[in-house]
């Protein structure tokens, strides 16, 4: 089956596929935002649980009682995210994609109020319990974002608006760290306020979304409901021929209507998923054991080497950084392709990750190179955002056909809570034993995952979910049954004939 999408016209991209887009990406920015709005007020969380002590029993924590106590709260964001992202599956197959988005909403709004309410009930417990709520949330939303922006999107532009996943992260960071400052809300009476503000997008993305279409491809491929998916195409792509979207749905709804349900097992166990499925969980490992949250967890204290005043603006600064270079990785990922992107920011990540480990070592007795490290904190986070930032969250939705994808989302966003909450517990300890040439390590996991992404990541700009299924299936030496012969058979009211080896098949380049 050839593709013929480069001899019609294209089609325009619509206010209202914009504003579904947008609406959905909400969800990202309250990931961003709870991910990084604990870091602020640490000293002001802090000194709270020394009060609830001293209230309680009369004595304050101890240093390492206090100590412990922070690092849960912290910790238990990415356990509650692994609960989450687990869950995406089950929730998006029962009751859609956009349904489950306004559901999780209710979460935030939960963990929100306990965090918002703490100081005022005395309880360092509401804070601990509203971040594992929040992180069930967060692991809720790097699920269903992706997936329903890259079900909705037409395939010319569905990596760039898969890329305003990651943008929404940064974006959430970012707007944590301004409002962190103490000026603001980070003051000793204002951060329950800073912590309680994930529930104003809530409320806003809950307003938004009844307005929004579900995903065509649940309702055509799942429900079955051919007349309601082609309303929300017409209306997102802004034009009444929509025949193409239709189409390519009905193979793939045929697919896999003659194929078992497809279970997490049997991502691992049938040949034709296997491949796809390890690409994306080594795709989330890139992103999380790259080093990015080792530098942005030495970047204050390589600023205040570097003689800045105020090493908190220069964070923000690589805050700007981040989100700059996810807006160009925007631009690019349709122009240069997936694959590309992500080789060029971990080959840059981990060259940087070398510059840095050069200057802080070198940086004692030469003060002048520090910074030197500015510089490549600032290109580590650049290179990060052209590939291994955005790239791994999207580029799952378009590895895998819509009846194993749920699995997959849920599977690999598991990897990424999993290795976020390994790196969070043990990168302190490894600072603190290899001091500077602790980039080293993440410089030999950053060459592994090059070779890996050279070796075995397909190329998906420009195709179908279908051409790219078919692709994994020819590789594990399964012939794939051409579509037009299914919809032939169907028609004529015949089983479709299997397909032979010796008919063609559209390939991927898995090397």
């Amino acid at each position: 089956m050839e593709r013929m999408e480069d001899d019609k016209p294209k089609k325009k991209l619509t206010f209202y596929l914009f504003y579904c887009v947008s609406t959905a990406v909400i969800g990202s920015l309250q990931f961003g935002y709870n991910t990084g709005v604990i870091n602020a007020p640490e000293q002001k969380l802090r000194s709270f649980f020394q009060n609830v002590s001293m209230e309680r029993t009369g004595e304050p924590f101890s240093p390492g009682a206090n100590t412990m106590v922070w690092s849960f709260a912290v910790a238990i964001f990415s356990v509650g995210g692994m609960l989450g992202s687990f869950s995406v599956g089950v929730l998006v197959t029962k009751f859609g994609r956009r349904k489950s988005m306004l559901l999780a909403n209710v979460l935030a709004v939960l963990g929100g109020g306990f965090m918002g309410l703490s100081a005022l009930c005395g309880s360092y417990e509401m804070i601990i319990i509203g971040r594992l709520i929040i992180g069930v949330f967060c692991g809720l939303c790097t699920g269903l974002t992706p997936m329903y922006v890259g079900e909705i999107s037409p395939t010319a532009v569905r990596g760039a608006f898969g890329t305003l996943h990651q943008l929404g992260v940064v974006i959430g960071i970012l707007v944590a760290q301004i409002f962190g400052l103490e000026f603001l809300l980070g003051s000793d009476t204002l951060w329950p306020l800073l912590l309680a503000l994930t529930i104003l997008p809530a409320i806003l993305q809950s307003i938004l979304l009844p307005f929004c279409p579900e995903s065509p491809r649940y309702l055509l491929i799942v429900l079955n409901q051919e007349e309601e998916a082609r309303k929300a195409l017409v209306r997102l792509r802004g034009c009444e021929d929509v025949s193409d979207d239709i189409q390519e749905m009905k193979e793939e709804g045929i697919k896999m209507a003659r194929e078992k349900k497809v279970s997490i097992l049997e991502l691992f166990r049938s040949p034709n998923y296997r491949q796809p499925i390890i690409i994306a969980i080594v795709l989330q490992l890139s992103q999380q054991l790259s080093g990015i949250n080792a530098v942005f967890y030495y970047s204050t204290s390589i600023f205040a080497t570097a003689g800045v005043s105020q090493p908190i603006y220069a964070t923000i600064g690589a805050g700007v950084v981040n989100t700059v270079f996810t807006v160009v990785s925007l631009f690019l990922v349709e122009r240069a392709g997936r694959r590309t992107l992500h080789l060029i920011g971990l080959a840059g990540m981990a060259i940087f990750a070398v510059v840095m480990t050069i200057a802080l070592s070198l940086g004692q007795t030469t003060p002048s190179l520090s910074y030197l490290a500015i510089v490549a904190v600032f290109g580590f986070v650049a290179s990060f955002e052209m590939g291994p930032g955005p790239i791994p969250w999207f580029i799952v939705a378009e590895l895998f056909s819509q009846g194993p994808r749920p699995a997959a989302m849920a599977v690999s966003g598991l990897s990424n809570w999993t290795a976020n909450f390994v790196v969070g517990l043990g990168f302190p300890k490894l600072a603190e034993l290899c001091g500077p040439y602790v980039f080293i390590i993440f410089v030999i996991f950053l060459i592994l995952f090059f070779i890996f992404t050279f070796l075995k990541v397909p190329e998906t700009r420009g195709r179908t979910f279908d051409d790219i299924a078919q692709g994994f299936a020819s590789s594990a030496g399964k012939p794939s049954v051409e579509p037009e012969a299914v919809v032939a058979g169907l028609t004529e009211g015949k089983d479709p004939a299997p397909m032979s080896p010796t008919d063609k098949v559209p390939m991927v380049n898995l090397s």
